[in-house]
């Protein structure tokens, strides 16, 4: 039986339920009567609970941004708009309809924070999200890639193509304003008033691309980020300028 995200539902196990669990985790903490065996399995329910409780936060804040969130609605709306316009010009079968069910939450092993797949859709990493702002814009960014993928068709194999899509991404989700980037790295942000836009930008483009499958080295990287950073960076569509 799946839930209503069309994932298979999580099932807490009896021993993470009322006293058992208090009476576990009294033991983890004093020590009295924990034995190795004991220990492992406390820690192994500590850390599903705590990721199903995160999981669950997840999806509640994706369902307040979907409905509340300027910018992602006004994505959603362009993405819509692109998909009638495609289905009204050529047969295209293999379309990835937007919906709600293809954003899923799920728990990641790496440092990004989401991604987009173009014959999947958008994951959310709920272990890397610092609140639902963090959200906000992870979700932006990748609804940006859904954008560039249905008006485009990207080739993701394509560095160029790849580069592309994430200068834009990055320059216009919100993820490269002052604060987020503030939040991120602190006073070692060397963000200046009147770069720090465009180097945040630049540097998570690079991030991006150096993590291709395709990309033999950061040097090759740099080289493709650069060669088409002027045209993609002043590509604000679907809006009309870069909200910083």
């Amino acid at each position: 039986m799946k839930d209503q995200e069309g994932q298979e539902p999580l099932t807490i196990q009896a021993s993470s339920h009322g006293f058992e669990w208090w009476r576990k985790k009294f033991q983890y903490t004093t020590g009295l009567g924990l034995t190795p065996e004991l220990k492992q399995e406390y820690e192994r329910d500590f850390k599903f609970i705590a990721q199903n409780k995160k999981c669950k936060t997840c999806y509640n804040d994706r369902d307040w941004i979907l409905n509340y969130s300027p910018t992602v609605t006004f994505l959603i709306k362009q993405i819509y708009k692109l998909e009638e316009s495609k289905n009204s010009i050529v047969d295209r079968g293999n379309l990835l309809k937007f919906n709600s069910s293809k954003i899923i939450c799920e728990s990641c092993p790496d440092w990004k924070s989401g991604g987009f797949h173009p014959e999947i859709g958008i994951l959310l990493c709920h272990n890397r999200l610092r609140d639902k702002w963090h959200l906000e814009d992870t979700l932006a960014h990748e609804l940006i890639h859904w954008f560039d993928n249905l008006r485009w068709d990207v080739d993701w194999t394509n560095l160029k193509h790849h580069a592309c899509s994430e200068i834009r991404a990055s320059s216009l989700s919100g993820e490269c304003r002052f604060w987020q980037e503030f939040k991120r790295r602190g006073f070692n942000t060397g963000f200046e008033l009147n770069r720090g836009h465009q180097n945040c930008v630049k540097r998570r483009a690079l991030l991006s691309v150096m993590g291709n499958p395709n990309c033999p080295s950061k040097e090759h990287a740099e080289k493709v980020v650069e060669e088409v950073w002027e045209t993609c960076f002043n590509d604000t569509r679907p809006f009309d300028e870069i909200y910083r």
